[in-house]
This record gives C-alpha cells, sequence and structure tokens, in this order.
C-alpha cells in the first residue's frame, strides 16, 4: 500500500504526515505538489492525503480555492474509481468543498482557533479506518478555528442510516457528550466517510498522535486499521 501527500501552498502539515506514515509505520509515501496531476503510480488499493494547514490561506473559504487545483481534479478522479483518499482538518475542509464528502465546516462555536488534545471514538465497524479501533476513546490533537462539522438533519440521517460517521467527540471515557465537544460540531460529530468508505474526513490530527516522541500513538492506531483492512 503507498501513499500520496499532496502540499498546497499554505499546507503546514504535510511534512508531519509524510514523516509519521513514512518512519513511525515504515509505508511507501509519494510527495505530490498541487500542481501536478499524475496519479498513475497509485492504484484503488493506495491512498492519497489531504493534509492540515491553511490551503491558499483559506482566502476564500477554508479548501474553497483548493478544489480547484489541478492535483484535485485527479484525486476527485482517482476517489471516483474507489481509490482511498483521507482528509485531515483543512484537508477534510477541501473533502466536503470538493462535493466528496457532504457537510460542510463552520467556524468554532466560540469564534476562536482551538488548539489541544481531545477525545474521540468511533462506533463504525464498517470502515477500514476504523474497524481496528471502534469502541474506544482515542486521545488526538485538534488545532483550528473552523472545525465545526454541520450538515441539515436530512443528510445527518442519511450518514447515520449509512454508518457514515466515523468519529465523535467524547470525554476520556467514552461518553459522547456536549462538554466533550470543543468546537459545536452537530451531533459532536469528528469525523465522517462517503457512502463507499473509500473517503474519509476528520478534523483531528492522527499524525500528531503517532510516535512516543510525542507521548501519545493513539493516532497510528487510525493509519494502522485503514493499512490492516486494505
Amino acid at each position: 500500500m503507498k501513499f500520496g501527500v499532496v502540499t498546497f501552498p499554505g499546507s503546514n502539515c504535510d511534512q508531519d504526515m509524510i514523516d509519521a506514515l513514512r518512519y513511525d509505520l515504515n509505508q511507501d509515501v509519494i510527495a505530490l505538489w498541487h500542481k501536478d496531476k499524475d496519479l498513475s503510480m497509485f492504484g484503488t488499493e493506495d491512498c492519497v492525503l489531504l493534509p492540515g494547514g491553511f490551503s491558499y490561506g483559506d482566502y476564500l473559504r477554508c479548501g474553497a480555492i483548493a478544489k480547484f487545483s489541478p492535483m484535485m481534479q485527479s484525486v476527485i478522479e482517482f476517489a471516483k474509481k474507489g481509490g482511498r483518499v483521507i482528509g485531515v482538518c483543512n484537508g477534510f475542509q477541501i473533502l466536503c468543498e470538493a462535493g466528496l464528502l457532504p457537510g460542510a465546516l463552520l467556524k468554532n462555536q466560540n469564534q476562536q482557533f482551538i488548539c489541544k488534545n481531545v477525545f474521540m471514538k468511533s462506533e463504525n465497524t464498517q470502515a477500514s479506518i476504523t474497524k481496528d479501533v471502534t469502541g474506544r476513546p482515542l486521545m488526538i490533537p485538534i488545532a483550528h478555528g473552523e472545525g465545526r462539522y454541520y450538515a441539515d438533519d436530512a443528510t445527518l440521517d442519511e450518514l447515520f442510516k449509512h454508518n457514515q460517521v466515523l468519529f465523535r467527540y467524547c470525554d476520556e471515557f467514552g461518553n459522547i457528550i456536549e462538554q466533550a465537544n470543543p468546537n459545536g460540531a452537530i451531533r459532536n460529530i469528528a469525523g465522517i466517510c462517503n457512502k463507499e468508505r473509500n473517503v474519509f474526513g476528520m478534523m483531528p490530527h492522527p499524525e500528531r498522535a503517532s510516535s512516543e516522541i510525542l507521548g501519545n500513538r493513539d493516532g497510528q492506531l487510525i493509519f494502522q486499521s485503514l493499512i490492516n483492512n486494505n
């Protein structure tokens, strides 16, 4: 399984992602540039990642400009053919803007940038990225100003009906409660996937919790689940 990590102007977590995959998980990683288009080296069993940061400065709206980049046109086609795509933080925003995932990421409820460790839990036993981590709270860092997931009631009902919710914010004991919700995300949603379960988006940063040096390896478990269930 190969991983590709896209760098946009304003990306600031691309090297974090590359290091976590290459050195902490011993995976084959290829750096991708936003102006390029070639994804011919990847098959549907491989994965392209959109990292966190502030693509194109977030001058219009988070992720709104990045969706028009040459590379994103190829990523969209790659996803439509069944290739795996993961968007983390700004990458999640890009996936929503590009229409690969439903809903939107709005400004945090407190209107402030939040950077801290949070807990999240998965109850999704069908998605490859969560199969091995269901039922246990994971401590993963967040760092965003616009991470409040929102969708209308009809979309939310579809997400839960088709088991597309990947992660929900919880407390350290796994209780999904309002007090554990850091940004006001609707129904405590921290991550979702598409119906085909090959496109994944999440606001928390698993690449920042994948090394003993960082004092936390919970994020590594998420990547390992994807690899194990490829």
